[in-house]
């Protein structure tokens, strides 16, 4: 009994860890993207979401299913932002197959802006990661992610700004033992991603663009569309 136990964690935590070992690198994938904000008025406290629709490729067999959301805390005189949200993630089999694997995942975030001269505006992403597999497995995994947008046709990002979206995010495990018999490396991946955006209002933003996600083993690039809304 103890022995089907184990041999039922290791198929599990092969599909929802190691799905994308065995998919094709050649093949774009597609991202299809929704973010939100919601800045209470008079007030440090708001929330903040996303639903994302990631394809193995342009559309139609999925790769991940993930929607996630949290409560966001901005100090007052402080453009920074910090929250803490939950995330749930259905990942589906590459091809055909029609296995999915869901992961729970927990995180904390410090998102912290700068501009530089009138027209580069940056932002420093941390955020902490702890993810709950159907495997029982518990990892942790730090990221970084600097974005840099830059207007090009006026100073800032209001409506009709169209503007350059770039951004690159590193991903560090938090322990190389995962459980079952299971080792990682410190090392997660990379995304690096540009991207042409346009603000059709002050608080409603699209952005077309190209990712690039690379491990230790695998390469894969995504065209992404996203929507970008505040309110």
């Amino acid at each position: 009994m103890k022995k089907c136990r184990i041999l039922v964690l290791l198929l599990v935590s092969s599909l929802g860890l190691d799905a994308q070992d065995s998919f094709d690198e050649s093949q774009v994938g597609a991202w299809y993207m929704y973010f939100w904000n919601k800045d209470f008025s008079e007030s440090n406290w708001g929330f903040q979401g996303d639903v994302q629709f990631r394809n193995w490729d342009l559309g139609g067999d999925l790769e991940q299913l993930l929607l996630r959301g949290g409560v966001t805390y901005s100090p007052s005189d402080s453009k920074s932002k910090f929250t803490l949200g939950y995330g749930n993630i259905t990942t589906g089999e590459f091809g055909e197959g029609i296995q999915a694997s869901s992961e729970s995942r927990i995180y904390q975030e410090a998102l912290l802006p700068q501009k530089i001269g009138e027209r580069v505006y940056l932002k420093h992403r941390f955020r902490y990661e702890q993810r709950f597999t159907d495997a029982d497995i518990i990892r942790t995994r730090y990221r970084y992610n600097l974005f840099l947008t830059i207007p090009l046709n006026q100073k800032n990002l209001s409506k009709k700004a169209i503007y350059l979206a770039l951004y690159n995010e590193l991903f560090v495990n938090g322990q190389k033992d995962i459980g079952v018999g299971r080792t990682v490396e410190f090392y997660d991946r990379n995304r690096f991603y540009a991207a042409l955006g346009y603000a059709l209002k002050d608080n409603v933003k699209f952005q077309i663009g190209w990712m690039q996600q690379t491990t230790n083993s695998w390469s894969k690039d995504q065209i992404q569309i996203s929507m970008h809304h505040s309110f």
